[in-house]
């Protein structure tokens, strides 16, 4: 089984059928729309234009494709999911090219405008989903005949873990498993695969196994008496590149921790995954774009507000603190200096709301979130988003898992200028006031979208406007 293989197949059919599409559409945009274009030119390859759509337009494309997540899990597609995302591409590839490309042509009315979106979203939508559809069709069918496997590990070897491999062997259309062994659940239990394959060892040495057996599919089977290791092996299968499923008696103890998907095999598929690959471009391309706005817009509040602290109080402007970011990376947060020098210097202590520690500017400041605005450089560097949940040092984030272990979760993503927890609760003066303003991060992981990523930086923005801040 060559992946990359299978990936170039579907570059290549993607890359003609957009070819295809765009120089049928070339044709009748110039023949049927242009009424100029026959005074000038006898046929379309005397238009150098065509030539420039031929070679960018199908690039456009296959970078579009890229984005968002259409050559991931190659081997992996459902016909009727890829009529949606190609359907929904299509529409938005095309709004682009029309947008930038086509809005300036001299045309006889403006019923021509809508005639040629839809000529164009038509030709290319039906070449490119006929082209995936045969690729789609030929690999299940090769998958269904198990001439193309997926490597899997299967932990747990109860019952149920007898019953799923063998509900699944007898499948006459073979879901594509080929199992390499089973690990146990680190506990005492019966052996009943034994027969079947061979023991690779406990559910710890899943990472291990993963890498030295190239593994594609876990299938975790454990018994009901078993489930509070699920979530320990899922959280150990975080960062692996591979296909989870579980046992549907399990699906109840996961609610809120992971995302679910039904598939036609006797188990559900787990997604690790708390946005859609697209979305998650997107919202990076957000970060990115909102904080050059940011930094170019607010450009004199940043200078005014350097001048602020400057006479203020002695002391550097600017001061920067370890921070635990995504998976628990440590990474450094640059804020404008709002409390008097060595303000820590009996160790860490967070602010109150008259803390004596933060000056007279600080107090405005932190009023209108200004000390915030140097963290527009750290999400361009990558640090941080826009959105996400507030960053917290070690020291904190230490007791506050001892009385939340979910907190870890939201290890999950990168921290954030702004929270739904800040929106929703604002700032936290101790322990007990931090663990519940996590609460409603968690809820954000839940419910992780660029909608929401949205909602929360509209509520930020009259926070600050409004000078609710601390």
């Amino acid at each position: 089984m060559n992946k990359n293989l299978q990936i170039a197949k579907y570059v290549v059919a993607d890359y003609l059928t957009a070819l295809l599409a765009w120089s049928l559409f070339f044709f009748y945009r110039k023949y049927y729309v242009d009424p100029y274009f026959l005074e000038h030119y006898t046929v379309v390859f005397d238009d150098p234009k065509f030539f420039y759509g031929i070679i960018g337009i199908p690039f456009f494309w296959l970078i579009l494709y890229a984005i968002s997540g259409q050559y991931r899990k190659i081997y992996r597609k459902s016909r009727l999911k890829e009529l949606g995302h190609t359907l929904i591409i299509t529409l938005i590839g095309v709004l682009i090219i029309f947008f930038v490309l086509i809005l300036d042509d001299v045309i006889r009315s403006y019923k021509s405008y809508y005639q040629s979106f839809l000529v164009l979203f038509v030709l290319h939508f039906s070449f490119t989903y006929s082209a995936r559809f045969l690729l789609t069709t030929i690999t299940n069918n090769k998958i269904h005949r198990r001439k193309i496997g997926f490597n899997t590990v299967m932990v747990g070897c109860n019952g149920n873990a007898l019953s799923i491999y063998q509900e699944i062997e007898n499948q006459p259309l073979s879901p594509g498993n080929k199992f390499v062994g089973f690990v146990d659940a680190g506990v005492s239990e019966k052996n009943l695969l034994d027969g079947y394959m061979p023991h690779l060892g406990s559910y710890k040495d899943l990472k291990r196994i993963i890498d030295e057996y190239k593994i594609e599919e876990v299938i975790i089977a454990f018994e009901r008496s078993e489930k509070d290791t699920v979530e320990r092996v899922i959280t150990e299968l975080e960062d692996a590149n591979v296909v989870i499923k579980i046992a549907p008696i399990m699906q109840d103890i996961l609610l809120g921790s992971v995302r679910t998907s039904s598939i036609y095999s006797p188990l559900i598929e787990i997604s690790t995954d708390l946005m859609p690959a697209w979305q998650m471009v997107l919202k990076r391309a957000m970060d990115i774009v909102v904080s050059l706005i940011a930094i170019i817009v607010l450009s004199p509040v940043f200078l005014f507000t350097a001048i602020g602290v400057k006479l203020s109080s002695p002391g550097p402007i600017l001061y920067s603190q370890p921070r635990v970011g995504l998976r628990g990376k440590t990474f450094k947060m640059v804020k404008f200096r709002s409390m008097y020098q060595d303000a820590e210097s009996n160790g860490p202590q967070l602010s109150s709301k008259n803390d004596p520690r933060v000056t007279p500017f600080g107090r405005i400041m932190r009023q209108y979130r200004l000390d915030e605005i140097p963290q527009f450089f750290t999400v361009l560097k990558g640090d941080m988003s826009i959105v996400g949940p507030r960053p917290e040092r070690s020291y904190y984030i230490e007791q506050i898992i001892q009385k939340m272990p979910h907190y870890k979760l939201l290890l999950k993503v990168k921290p954030g200028i702004t929270s739904w927890g800040q929106v929703k609760f604002g700032y936290a003066e101790n322990l007990d006031q931090m663990t519940e303003r996590a609460k409603f991060d968690l809820i954000y992981l839940d419910n992780m979208s660029i909608a929401m990523d949205i909602k929360i930086l509209v509520y930020t923005i009259m926070i600050v406007l409004q000078g609710r801040g601390k």
